[in-house]
């Protein structure tokens, strides 16, 4: 069995069942956005499936798949997580547990802007790893905030299948694309409602549930130079340290796109962080 829920249907480019301006502020990493998310497709979750989700001996919860930054769909699911789990142990079943999928590749272009066939041709190189002896005759649940074309989710069959994992399996999202008339660049709009430019995503910033996505730190790096550098001077040394290690994790670094931001921070955390250990090639030395 792997069954499809999504919670919202998109069927009008211009009408949502859902509040566009806080899914835009959840893609940029506010965290009361993610949590209202992920407690709601809980909530629908349970309603629909509930009474089969007590037969299952184990869940699993296994979020979008990630390199070392996690996706904005992560912090939905860490609030998914907890209302199923409320709901398993007061029924008397065992709380869920959670693996991840690895992921090996990331790239600078947003996803968000494309067609199908260039989503498929641009994931298609990706790879990817699951921990197979773990996840053996569990029931597994796929959490993620939208589908649009389904490339991930056919790369996650495709997983599977090729682990030779015939697992019971749920593959979750926040919203779904039914209307086929509407080109996947819906996705790009509703990324972009409300967070377009640095002064928008500052406020979200500033706020006291912020939380680093992938999406988070690609938008700083790939900022105008003079925007970013202004942007830094506005943040805690703590905020500076972590979009410092968020950028050496995924490797964002040594990416040209990124590369002129990542050396601006790097000097300025160098100058006013004086704990800042760093080694980096030759084309990236301080100066």
């Amino acid at each position: 069995m792997k069954d499809v829920f999504a919670l919202h249907r998109i069927v009008d480019a211009n009408e949502f069942s859902f509040d566009p301006a806080a899914y835009s502020r959840f893609k940029f990493g506010d965290g009361i956005a993610a949590d209202a998310f992920g407690t709601a497709l809980a909530n629908g979750f349970i309603t629909t499936h509930g009474t089969a989700l007590l037969q299952s001996e184990q869940l699993v919860i296994l979020p979008s798949p990630y390199t070392a930054i996690p996706t904005a769909s992560y912090f939905l699911t860490l609030a998914f997580t907890k209302v199923l789990n409320r709901f398993l142990c007061m029924n008397g079943r065992s709380p869920a547990e959670t693996s991840k999928i690895h992921r090996f590749k990331t790239y600078s272009i947003d996803y968000g802007a494309l067609d199908m066939q260039s989503r498929k041709a641009l994931i298609i190189n990706d790879k990817y790893h699951l921990d197979k002896e773990f996840l053996q005759d569990k029931t597994l649940i796929f959490t993620d905030d939208i589908r649009i074309t389904g490339s991930h989710e056919l790369i996650i069959r495709n997983l599977l299948e090729g682990y030779a994992l015939s697992n019971d399996a749920y593959f979750l999202y926040y919203a779904q694309l039914h209307n086929m008339d509407i080109h996947p660049n819906i996705e790009n709009k509703l990324n972009y409602y409300t967070v377009n430019s640095l002064p928008n995503l500052v406020e979200i910033l500033k706020g006291p549930s912020f939380r680093f996505n992938t999406r988070v730190v690609k938008y700083l790096l790939h900022a105008p130079a003079q925007e970013f550098e202004d942007l830094l001077l506005l943040q805690s040394a703590a905020f500076l340290l972590e979009l410092g290690d968020c950028c050496l994790g995924n490797n964002y670094h040594q990416m040209k796109e990124y590369r002129e931001n990542a050396t601006y921070l790097f000097n300025y955390l160098q100058k006013t962080v004086p704990y800042w250990q760093l080694v980096l090639k030759p084309e990236l030395q301080l100066i």
